[in-house]
């Protein structure tokens, strides 16, 4: 006899969730593959935490990538290894057992692009594979009562995009992304580094700085940050020390284009339910909602109350997993 294994995953540009129906959520890992470029079929040779140690650590023939980009697949092949990767350590090795797997696509994603999580889930091993938007499973996953009648507006900044989503009666009323999310904060602060000090940092630097200092707005106990890269003119070893002030500044451009999404949105909503996300507020998940200050920004910005989920790294997985606790019959037809 053959059984059925209910699995989840929020397949994130920075990290994937997984979940499995009966045990909750069972592990969090980096979305990077290794693969080896020597090989004529460029062979899958690390996932998760292991392959993200390689990361600017690996010889020539070894590359470590990150096989979604902006939310979307970027390399379908390694994207497909990442999920079996992820099946297999749900189902563990047991011949007995088949999947079936729910996972997050970003809102407004194109038909071409929801065709190819379904083809890459199956191509792993899935025997049914179903989808369900990030906003939708993030709202559920907060605990909003998406079933109501009255509007819940969403904001879900992840590592590759930022998805906003006014829900009600179980559905998307209103709906828009862009490829904005945490890793453009990071990028925002390389090229602040460069054009400012002339010092090339990584992408894990920029990500460090943007976490022990990085802010929307003003906050306690502000401080300076010694960070420590490469100098462009000459190549050698450089250090330079900044304050939570300057990465602010870094972090403008890229923060002032996810509040134009937020109003952009809130002017496509009907008026009725406009007036409910006014009573309601906007709450935020995603990982970038850790972001000092970003709910005071917005709140400042568009004039709504804005609260950050409970741990809003992971409500889009606890949202796919509420759905296949309770059989969902909307999102899992």
């Amino acid at each position: 006899m053959i059984f059925s294994q209910d699995i989840g995953i929020d397949l994130g540009t920075s990290n994937t969730a997984v979940c499995v129906k009966g045990k909750g959520v069972i592990y969090h890992e980096p979305s990077v593959v290794s693969v080896d470029a020597a090989t004529n079929e460029k062979t899958v040779s690390a996932v998760g935490h292991e392959a993200q140690t390689m990361i600017g650590r690996t010889p020539g023939s070894v590359l470590a990538i990150r096989p979604i980009r902006e939310g979307v697949i970027a390399d379908y092949t390694a994207t497909s290894e990442m999920i079996r990767h992820y099946i297999k350590k749900a189902i563990g090795k047991s011949l007995l057992v088949s999947a079936r797997v729910m996972i997050s696509v970003p809102a407004g994603a194109t038909e071409v692009e929801r065709r190819a999580v379904h083809m890459a889930a199956r191509e792993a091993g899935a025997r049914y594979v179903s989808l369900i938007e990030g906003p939708m499973a993030a709202a559920i996953g907060a605990g909003l009562s998406v079933m109501k009648p009255d509007g819940r507006m969403i904001v879900d900044i992840g590592g590759g995009s930022t998805q906003v989503a006014v829900v009600s009666l179980g559905d998307e009323v209103t709906v828009s992304s862009v490829k904005i999310g945490g890793e453009a904060l990071d990028k925002a602060i390389v090229s602040y580094f460069a054009a400012e000090y002339n010092m090339l940092i990584g992408s894990t630097t920029a990500e460090n700085v943007k976490i022990k200092i990085g802010s929307a707005c003003e906050y306690l106990g502000e401080a300076n940050l010694d960070v420590r890269g490469r100098d462009l003119t000459d190549g050698l070893p450089k250090s330079i020390e900044v304050s939570s002030a300057q990465i602010r500044i870094a972090l403008e451009e890229p923060l002032s284009k996810i509040i134009a999404l937020i109003k952009s949105t809130i002017e496509k909503t009907p008026p009725e339910l406009v007036a409910d996300i006014l009573d309601n507020g906007i709450v935020l998940t995603g990982g970038t909602a850790h972001l000092r200050g970003i709910a005071d920004l917005i709140h400042n910005e568009v004039g709504v109350p804005v609260t950050v989920a409970e741990n809003p790294q992971e409500c889009i997985i606890q949202g796919i997993l509420y759905c296949l606790e309770n059989n969902d019959a909307k999102t899992l037809g």
